[in-house]
């Protein structure tokens, strides 16, 4: 298969922008949109040229740098008075930490100390931007499956992974019911469905030992 050529992302891009560009000006010059889009069509020519030097760890730092930047000026351009942009940032970080570890990202303890931290900051996050409502449980639910996959991808342990990973969802709606609804019981319901998950594997699957 062909690289793709670097003179045609640029062409391909210049008049993508330039399209951008004039329909904002003829449908909505009110409100300045075309950059959005721009954003996305400028990573093409960079992410061609990256492929044909192999700089995937350093394609990996610009990405992340220009998406931090984007978050960064759109949050004080249309909403300076809340940092929202803090959200975003730390999971990007980790991307080109992942790149730039190798093989080695494929390692329980890097998911084990990823997801700890990713957790962890997003619980400072919400005690010190949002204290109201401990939502940081619904990204603490979503890096948990990190080390969980790898732990057993790696041992091939599927059954044992839907017993765990049901473990995971029952606490999670647990949680949310309690902190959202006390006085409605309704996370037996999303439970319930979930249990035909570990009950396919055990009765279904290959027998193999957990």
């Amino acid at each position: 298969m062909k690289t793709p050529s670097i003179s045609f992302a640029m062409a391909g891009a210049t008049l993508s922008i330039a399209f951008f560009i004039i329909v904002n000006y003829l449908t909505s010059p009110q409100h300045l949109w075309f950059y959005y889009p721009c954003l996305a069509v400028l990573l093409w020519p960079i992410t061609v040229f990256g492929i044909k030097k192999g700089s995937h760890q350093q394609l990996a730092c610009f990405y992340s740098a220009v998406l931090i930047a984007f978050l960064i000026i759109e949050n004080f351009l249309e909403t300076p008075e809340y940092p929202w942009f803090l959200y975003g940032v730390f999971p990007i970080l980790w991307w080109p930490i992942l790149a730039s570890l190798g093989e080695k990202s494929k390692y329980l303890l890097t998911a084990l100390i990823g997801s700890s931290s990713i957790i962890l900051y997003y619980i400072l996050l919400n005690v010190l931007l949002s204290p109201g409502y401990p939502w940081f449980i619904f990204p603490a639910f979503a890096v948990l499956w990190w080390p969980l996959s790898i732990y057993h991808g790696k041992r091939k342990s599927f059954t044992a992974f839907s017993f765990h990973g049901t473990i995971l969802f029952t606490a999670f709606f647990i949680a949310v019911n309690a902190v959202s609804t006390p006085h409605e019981i309704w996370a037996v319901y999303p439970i319930f469905c979930v249990l035909w998950w570990p009950l396919s594997m055990y009765f279904f699957a290959p027998k193999k030992r957990i």
